[in-house]
C-alpha cells in the first residue's frame, strides 16, 4: 500500500485533552434570532453552534479572546462574544448584528439576498479556523489541522484507489469537516452512508495514472472514514444539479449512529453518536424558501428555533423532519 497525506503535526494548536464534550453549565435554552431581511440561513448556523457542547465550552471560557491580538475582523472573537449573548440573554430575541457587519468578511453573503446554510456553515467554520491561526504563520498544514475548530470538526477520509491492471493500492488522506451525502433515490441516513463508501470504478476523463504501470489505467475507488471526528455534521445534499429542482423526499436519520460500519475498519468497536441539533429547508427550490433548526440545550431538551421564536418539542418531532444538515457529536 502506497499512502500520501498522512504527516503528524510538528506542533499542537489545541490539546485534544483540553475539549469537553458535555456541557460544563446546564441551563434553559437561549435566545431566539431576528431574521435581519434574509438571514434565516445564517440565523440556524450560528444556534446549532451555539448549541455545540465542545464549541460552546470553549467559548463561554473566552479562552480565545483573552490572548487575541486580531486587528478587526475575528471570527473567534464574534462566536464568543454571540454565543454569550444568546446563552446570557434575558432577552427572547436578540440581534445578530455583528454577524451581519462582517458578511463580506465571512463568505460571499449579503444580509437581503438568500443564502444556502450549508455554505454559511463551511464559511464561517473556515473564518473561525482562520482566526485560530492568525498568530502563526510558518506552521505545517498537519500542525494548522490542530486548531479547536479541526480538533472538534475534524475527521480523516481515506480513498483507496486499486489499479486494476497490476492491483497496486494506493490510499489517500484528506482532513474532512463535514461529509456531503448523495440522497437521490435514497430513503434513510443508511442508505446514503453505505453509497457513500461503496466502491466506484474510476472511468472516463478520471483515469488514474499509475506510478507503478507508469501510465493511465482503470483504476476502482473507495472512500471510507479513516479517523472519526468528535462531531460529525452530515449534509443531504438535497439539490438535484440535473434538473435544478430541489429534492424534497423524507430521509429517515437516527438519534444514535454508529460509524463504524462506514470506517476503515470496519469491524472494530462501535463509533457512537449522538443527534443534538439539524438543519430543516422549506420550500420547493433550493434558492428560496426557509430555514429552521431544533437543537438540543444544555438542559437536555430538544427545541424548535424558527428566527424569534424558541418553542420546545419532543424527539419524534425533531426525527420527523425534511432535514438538510445533522449534527451528531460522539
Amino acid at each position: 500500500v502506497i499512502g500520501k497525506g498522512m504527516t503528524p503535526p510538528q506542533k499542537t494548536r489545541f490539546p485534544p485533552e483540553k475539549i469537553y464534550m458535555d456541557w460544563r453549565q446546564k441551563r434553559r435554552p437561549g435566545a431566539g434570532l431576528y431574521n435581519l431581511g434574509s438571514t434565516c440561513y445564517l440565523n440556524v448556523v450560528l444556534q446549532c453552534l451555539t448549541y455545540t457542547p465542545p464549541l460552546a465550552n470553549y467559548l463561554l471560557s473566552r479562552q480565545h479572546s483573552r490572548f487575541c491580538s486580531q486587528k478587526g475582523f475575528c471570527m473567534m472573537c464574534i462566536m464568543e462574544a454571540h454565543v454569550r449573548k444568546v446563552l446570557y440573554s434575558s432577552a427572547s430575541a436578540i440581534r445578530p448584528r455583528a454577524v451581519i457587519r462582517d458578511l463580506k468578511f465571512i463568505g460571499e453573503f449579503k444580509p437581503d439576498i438568500p443564502g444556502d446554510a450549508y455554505e454559511f456553515l463551511r464559511c464561517t467554520l473556515n473564518a473561525m479556523h482562520r482566526a485560530c491561526l492568525s498568530e502563526s504563520s510558518n506552521l505545517d498544514v498537519s500542525s494548522q489541522e490542530t486548531t479547536i475548530v479541526h480538533q472538534i470538526f475534524g475527521g480523516l477520509l481515506r480513498s483507496r484507489v486499486r489499479c486494476l491492471s497490476c492491483k497496486t493500492v494506493f490510499d489517500f488522506f484528506r482532513v474532512f469537516l463535514d461529509i456531503l451525502l448523495k440522497i437521490k433515490g435514497t430513503s434513510s441516513l443508511t442508505t446514503a452512508l453505505v453509497d457513500f463508501v461503496k466502491p466506484r470504478e474510476m472511468d472516463g476523463n478520471k483515469f488514474f495514472k499509475c506510478s507503478k504501470c507508469k501510465k493511465k489505467v482503470v483504476a476502482s475507488k473507495v472512500a471510507t472514514v479513516h479517523h472519526a471526528p468528535r462531531v460529525l455534521t452530515l449534509c443531504l445534499g438535497r439539490a438535484d444539479h440535473r434538473s435544478s429542482r430541489k429534492l424534497s423526499q423524507l430521509v429517515e436519520y437516527p438519534e444514535c449512529l454508529d460509524l463504524r460500519p462506514y470506517m476503515s475498519d470496519p469491524a472494530g468497536e462501535p463509533v457512537l453518536y449522538s443527534l443534538y441539533a439539524i438543519v430543516v429547508h422549506t420550500g420547493h427550490t433550493c434558492l428560496g424558501g426557509h430555514f429552521f433548526c431544533y437543537t438540543k440545550a444544555s438542559n437536555g431538551q430538544w427545541y424548535k428555533m424558527n428566527d424569534v421564536s424558541v418553542d420546545s418539542c419532543d424527539i419524534h418531532t425533531v426525527l420527523g423532519q425534511q432535514a438538510y444538515l445533522l449534527f451528531y457529536a460522539r
